[in-house]
């Protein structure tokens, strides 16, 4: 096509938020179906959310906190509420697929759009990978505490090992199989249909859930309060520390906001979900470091592994509560990986529509009606990633393309309540404009405490991105031609 506007002006224009409805409503052909109830989709935000983090962050940051990690759960809990509530505001105006991506295409522009898409890539490609390194860990210690059976090392490791963030060859395995089959599993499940995805998702969630209320219980009969005596032996500067490390086992609330074209009533049921999604996540968080912390001496938190499953063991005498735990990890694992293969997807497909990206990533298959193509695509990427890369290198860049999602959306609300106040919503963020500004400045502060090398490697990456856009996106934009709104 040949290309007349000028490249400033392609950087700069914004996709009119009655160009997001319309796609919805008159796509034409095969579209996405709206599949997913209120419950699913609020347990899309969970399952995304509750992960392996809750299984082990009390080990590592109890040791720092004492008793008042309770507090740090909370803190932590607040900064990624005070984002949940800006996507909340942000889904119920712009109800479409494309989360943090498609916002700020509203609102900040194409170019900036663009390089949030690619941070996004950060958080669900790469994010992806590692969690199934960790699941693959996981499963393999279940089956030797059941069965006895344990998988040859070169099947369970990836050959490449990270010196600090360089990658060599030098690992003692030729590929991470379990890894590279539960991503081939989750693609198997998502290309079968949305609605068939989200209710396995919904079963593992309310099964991980289910685990979590027994360890609840079992953990509170052995309660003792002088337990969490000191309280807070490390002062605030020890609750702030936590509070910093804890933030990211809140990430995965916006993943919901990835699903807006396969929702039913996505206006009101977005919101909604978000909010009682964070809910259920905070809760389950307190209780379960609550019940912890009473049910054995803070000193026992240090560098103990698989800690939930030793207080359960300790307390009731019983390997089988701690097995039941133990697969409990297994199965929210899955879920995550499941969840996040799926936003990813999404925000692609959101891309594609709007010729960011080559069409096979919106195509859709006329049978399930889902991005069959896009589906495989990025599974075999994050599978290859999975079996063949360590997860050691992985966790800041998904860190950094979180909180820079996060920032992107807090901005995006404050603009459109200023360009577009007369503009439906389904859920406004109270105390405006201080939530928002609050969000923004936690997350700016959370992003100046990574380390230096993902500023570096984070740069590297949308250079790439960068490139691609002015050679490609640009010029393929569905925005050409487009009057402004």
């Amino acid at each position: 096509m040949t290309n007349t506007t000028p490249l400033v002006q392609r950087i700069l224009r914004k996709k009119p938020v009655r160009l997001f409805h319309e796609q919805a409503i008159n796509a034409g052909g095969v579209q996405l179906r709206r599949h997913i109830s209120l419950f699913q989709l609020t347990m899309l935000g969970v399952g995304a959310t509750i992960g392996t983090g809750i299984f082990f962050v009390l080990s590592e940051q109890v040791p720092t906190a004492g008793p008042a990690v309770l507090i740090s759960f909370l803190i932590a809990g607040l900064a990624a509420g005070l984002t949940a509530l800006c996507y909340a505001e942000m889904s119920s105006m712009i109800p479409v697929s494309g989360s943090s991506y498609s916002y700020a295409y509203a609102t900040l522009g194409e170019g900036v759009a663009f390089m949030v898409a690619a941070c996004l890539m950060l958080e669900y490609g790469v994010s992806a990978g590692a969690v199934a390194v960790g699941w693959s860990e996981y499963l393999h210690n279940l089956l030797m505490v059941t069965t006895g059976l344990e998988l040859p090392r070169a099947l369970l490791h990836a050959p490449l090992v990270a010196d600090g963030y360089a990658l060599q060859f030098g690992g003692d395995g030729l590929i991470n199989l379990p890894a590279a089959v539960l991503v081939f599993l989750c693609c198997f499940l998502l290309t079968a249909g949305t609605r068939e995805s989200a209710r396995v998702n919904a079963i593992m969630v309310v099964l991980k859930l289910a685990v979590l209320v027994m360890f609840i219980l079992i953990a509170f009969s052995a309660f003792d309060g002088q337990n969490l005596a000191p309280f807070a032996p490390h002062g605030f500067a020890g609750v702030s520390a936590a509070a910093g490390s804890i933030f990211f086992t809140f990430i995965g609330l916006d993943a919901v906001s990835t699903a807006g074209d396969e929702v039913k009533d996505p206006r009101r049921n977005l919101p909604r979900a978000i909010v009682l999604a964070l809910i259920i996540v905070i809760l389950f968080y307190l209780l379960v470091a609550l019940a912890a912390l009473g049910s054995q001496p803070q000193g026992a938190f240090d560098g103990q592994e698989a800690g939930l499953a030793v207080i359960l063991h300790n307390v009731t005498g019983s390997p089988i509560p701690a097995v039941i735990l133990s697969a409990g990890a297994v199965i929210s694992v899955f879920s995550v990986t499941l969840v996040v293969i799926y936003s990813q997807t999404r925000i692609l497909y959101a891309m594609s529509r709007d010729g960011m990206l080559p069409k096979v990533f919106s195509r859709l298959n006329p049978q399930t009606q889902t991005p069959t193509a896009n589906t495989v695509i990025v599974s075999c990427v994050i599978a290859a990633i999975a079996a063949f890369l360590p997860s050691d290198v992985l966790w800041d860049l998904t860190s950094m393309g979180t909180l820079t999602a996060f920032t992107v959306v807090s901005l995006g609300v404050i603009i459109l309540r200023y360009r577009r106040p007369d503009a439906e919503r389904g859920f406004k963020v109270p105390l405006f404009p201080a939530l928002p500004i609050l969000s923004i400045l936690s997350c700016l502060y959370l992003i100046s405490n990574l380390p230096g090398i993902v500023f570096r490697l984070t740069a590297i990456w949308l250079v790439l991105a960068a490139a691609f856009y002015l050679f490609y996106s640009s010029r393929n934009s569905a925005l050409e031609g487009v009057a402004a709104e």
